[in-house]
């Protein structure tokens, strides 16, 4: 169980749900271990959190547990769509711990999101990798097939054909340096967004444990930033591509950053119910 998800599983306000799938991993494999690293190094953490005056175990969060995965990607993000479809009914926020970035699908096609913001090293706009179309490294593409934009933040690595793919209007792509400098544009507040991070957005400083590592990408406190800015607007997370080839950095950040959507979008939707958000902008927002 994920440190403080202690809500009754009928009725949570955020269900976490286990997705090892590692099937594609094309040099360093192990995410199948990513859930229960995530949960694991989660346990080191206070419960309170000062930025939102919030504690994680009082804000109504269940883990359903991993989904157990098989060895047909296709098959399994369809099986893994059906349990967040069911979670979203219920009226639970998804978050969704990989696993291999393809994972991503389950709850982008659940979900159905005008907008995935995805954190990440490469573009994974690929049609397929060494004649996978299922690879990690499609994910992007196949979430265009349900989404209207993906807006790419610190991504350093693609093919040729991806940079091209990626100057098409429904890709935006913010580079690295620019990352410090990006905020969520004012439209989210009337569009459903998804937030996906692939932990190797990192650089391999502060996450060295994934399966693709990528150097000079974002630190992790601009990836706080980015989790904490998106969240109030956003209707699932994951985070995924964390492996068991490190000391626990990769899930220590992957564990942090679930926690920092779960406080910020808590935050806002409390905001939103009393219409006390400090500086309006999301006042009456009921989005997610």
């Amino acid at each position: 169980m994920f440190p403080g998800a202690t809500a009754d599983p009928s009725a949570p306000a955020y269900t976490v749900v286990g997705a090892p799938l590692d099937v594609s991993t094309s040099f360093r494999p192990g995410a199948r271990f990513g859930p229960e690293r995530v949960r694991r190094f989660a346990g080191t953490f206070e419960d309170y959190d000062r930025a939102t005056d919030q504690s994680f175990s009082t804000l109504d969060i269940a883990d359903h547990g991993d989904v157990h995965a098989w060895n047909d990607p296709a098959e399994y993000c369809d099986y893994l769509a059906s349990v967040c479809r069911e979670i979203d009914r219920d009226g639970a926020v998804p978050l969704t711990i990989g696993g291999e970035h393809t994972v991503s699908l389950g709850p982008i096609r659940a979900l159905e999101p005008d907008v995935v913001v995805v954190c990440d090293a490469h573009l994974d706009l690929r049609t397929e990798y060494d004649g996978d179309p299922w690879s990690h490294s499609t994910v992007t593409r196949h979430a265009l097939d349900v989404a209207d934009e993906a807006v790419i933040l610190g991504a350093r690595s693609g093919s040729e054909a991806e940079w091209v793919r990626a100057d098409e209007s429904d890709v935006t792509v913010v580079e690295p340096d620019a990352v410090g400098a990006w905020t969520p544009p004012g439209d989210y507040a009337m569009r459903d967004v998804y937030l996906s991070v692939d932990v190797d957005a990192a650089d391999p400083a502060y996450a060295p444990g994934t399966g693709t590592p990528e150097p000079y990408g974002l630190t992790s406190r601009e990836l706080r930033d980015v989790v904490r800015a998106v969240a109030p607007h956003a209707s699932g997370f994951d985070v995924v591509e964390v492996n068991d080839r490190d000391d626990g950095q990769s899930a220590t950040l992957a564990a942090k950053l679930l926690r920092d959507f779960v406080f910020a979008h808590a935050d806002a939707t409390a905001g939103a119910d009393t219409d006390v958000d400090a500086d309006g902008s999301l006042d009456g927002d009921d989005s997610s």
